[in-house]
């Protein structure tokens, strides 16, 4: 038993790729794994755009240091005559390197220059000028390593490493308009080296330690935010099953006006729908199974007393017997008019019918009731308004209205009944005389076995059915059907069904 339900329990607790196929996961996913791929990618591209934007800034600073040497090799040439001063004295020019690059060594006071001393050296060109006060920053200084090349006007390597002069970048050396030799140097490889090298790994690192603040704060509010939008959803979720259960009374909180806002009140409208269609089902059923106790109460009624010779067996206790069986009747054929109406089943034979003509017919068919009723007609019926429709069923719309007037309407009684066109409908226009109807009843006069509690009060007769069936067919021919208050003092009923195309004989 135990090992039983141990295995039931196994296979009803969700397996891993069940618990990570949330809409909490997926979103995290989606949000955390979108801005990780942002960042990354930020970081890939500003630490090479770093490099980049490195290599190319000492570069440019090793031009615009170069330009005072290529001034000075110049003049050196211009008071020499040549490059013997510089090409067969090294010392000469590792010292004229140290002063133009920024990398002059401090002399005492009163030392002479490095050449100055030498037998037969020729004099050295002028120094550089030292910087004004309030000079820009100096330019970061220029590795004295094999990357500066001296060229005769020959191309000629003079000085520095001939193997690398296909590297160099060459800067014309030009001496009273004509060029003399090239200052070369060659370019920062793309990975700058020394402290170069060191300034760029720092960089990377603090650009690093950004990129990863960055992914823990993107994690953290993928996280939350998947938590927020997956909490809501979860809080919908938990309503619908709800509504599945039957809950109809449930309700969700609203806050905010955003989408899931928006849908949580649409859901709220449903579960009031629901609930008022649970509601009128129950009343629905209640009603039927009251209005079918009533006819087969009386039916048992009258049985058992001539059973029990109560009553005798003569045609007027058969009579009663059989209006009971009657009324019983209509009521279970109204109850299938509707059905059949609900489903769409309900058969229509349509025709042109000249509406006026319909609606007397059903007066004169009708004329006992109203003689015995005493109600008082005035009609107003002109010919040639026809509809395409079926005259059974709207015989039927006709005759259900005429015996609500009947039923309900007080002696002396007054029927008005008008047939108009207009914008392309025959409007027929119903009005009778007291007692009228409440404004707040009004709307549920075609609601099935709704009566009005007071003057129109079941003692009246009538199921409760009939202006149901007038709606349904009414609206099946495409029209439709408004109450409201008559002139007359009792209730109005306005119909406008949809007038029928003649053809042009000559078309």
């Amino acid at each position: 038993m135990d090992a039983a339900v141990d295995h039931s329990a196994r296979a009803a607790a969700p397996s891993w790729r069940q618990r990570l196929d949330t809409l909490r996961v997926k979103l995290f996913v989606a949000i955390a794994g979108a801005n990780v791929v942002l960042v990354m990618a930020a970081y890939l591209i500003y630490g090479w755009s770093f490099d980049q934007g490195l290599v190319e800034y000492l570069n440019r600073a090793d031009e615009a240091r170069l330009t005072p040497l290529i001034v000075r090799l110049a003049e050196g040439h211009q008071a020499q005559g040549g490059w013997d001063w510089v090409a067969k004295d090294r010392q000469r020019w590792t010292d004229l390197l140290r002063e133009e690059l920024g990398m002059t060594r401090g002399r005492r006071e009163g030392d002479a220059p490095p050449a100055a001393g030498r037998e037969g050296a020729e004099p050295a060109p002028p120094p550089a000028q030292p910087a004004a006060s309030g000079a820009r920053p100096a330019l970061p200084p220029f590795t004295i390593d094999p990357r500066l090349l001296l060229f005769d006007a020959d191309g000629t390597v003079l000085i520095g490493p001939a193997d690398r002069h296909g590297e160099a970048v060459r800067k014309p050396i030009v001496d009273r308009g004509r060029t003399v030799g090239y200052l070369g140097y060659v370019p920062r490889l793309q990975m700058v080296a020394s402290l170069e090298r060191l300034f760029s790994a720092q960089q990377n690192r603090r650009f690093l330690a950004i990129a990863v603040g960055l992914l823990v704060a993107v994690v953290v509010t993928a996280a939350l935010i998947a938590h927020w939008l997956s909490r809501r959803l979860g809080v919908l979720g938990a309503g619908t099953a709800a509504l599945m259960r039957g809950e109809y009374t449930t309700r969700l909180r609203i806050d905010g006006h955003d989408e899931l806002a928006q849908l949580g009140v649409h859901f709220n409208r449903l579960a009031q729908t629901l609930e008022a269609a649970q509601r009128a089902r129950q009343q629905w059923i209640a009603d039927i199974a009251h209005e079918l106790r009533t006819p087969l109460a009386t039916l048992r009624a009258e049985i058992e007393a001539l059973q029990d010779g109560v009553r005798p067996l003569t045609l007027s206790s058969l009579g009663s017997l059989a209006q009971e069986v009657t009324r019983l009747a209509r009521l279970v054929e109204d109850l299938r008019v509707l059905s059949l109406s609900d489903m769409g089943a309900l058969s229509y034979r349509s025709e042109p019918l000249d509406l006026g003509e319909l609606i007397e017919e059903g007066f004169g068919a009708g004329r006992a009731a109203v003689q015995a009723h005493g109600l008082q007609l005035r009609l107003a019926l002109p010919p040639g308004l026809q509809v395409l429709a079926d005259g059974d069923r709207l015989a039927q719309v006709f005759a259900n209205l005429l015996q609500n007037t009947l039923r309900y309407t007080e002696a002396p009684a007054t029927l008005d009944v008008r047939l108009h066109a207009e914008d392309g409908h025959a409007h027929v226009v119903w009005q009778d005389s007291p007692p009228g109807v409440p404004e707040d009843d009004l709307p549920r006069l075609t609601d099935r076995l709704f009566r009005v509690d007071a003057s129109r009060a079941r003692a009246s007769g009538g199921s409760g059915l009939g202006l149901a069936i007038v709606k349904a067919i009414v609206e099946a021919h495409g029209g439709r059907l408004s109450p409201g208050a008559s002139a007359l003092g009792g209730l109005r009923w306005d119909l406008w069904l949809p007038l029928a195309r003649t053809r042009n004989p000559h078309a």
